[in-house]
């Protein structure tokens, strides 16, 4: 990675592999199994009704890597990876494996992204 903030093709494609690789690691672990649905119990006593909704805990995915290579988790795991680039929280249930790899993201991913605005900041002061 030497030379990053000089060379902009570099750091472009530093910041292409990482995307990438973490878009990979969402397809495979990060996103869960199915998406997590409200569920709504309630009680009524006279005129009053008390509902609580109470959604449940991401569940990992499980079953062979070639069923999680699939095109809706692609989509997904593509928008919680642009999302994490420039500093937006993605709002997406993530396994405990996704949770951890958003957070490796958003330190490495805008810090390439900077990276890269020096490298052409550079190339048309000059």
């Amino acid at each position: 990675m030497s030379g990053c903030g000089l060379r902009t093709s570099r750091v472009l494609g530093w910041l292409l592999a990482t995307m990438s690789a973490t878009v990979l690691a969402r397809m495979l672990w990060g996103l869960p199994q199915d998406g997590p649905k409200p569920q709504s119990t309630g009680t009524l006593t006279g005129r009053t009704i008390a509902m609580t909704t109470d959604t449940p805990d991401p569940a990992n995915p499980h079953g062979p890597y070639a069923q999680r290579m699939s095109t809706g988790r692609f989509e997904k795991s593509m928008r919680v990876v642009i999302n994490s680039v420039v500093f937006r929280s993605s709002g997406q249930d993530l396994t405990t494996a996704g949770t951890y790899t958003e957070m490796a993201s958003r330190l490495v991913e805008p810090a390439l992204l900077g990276l890269a605005v020096l490298a052409v900041r550079g190339r048309v002061k000059r």
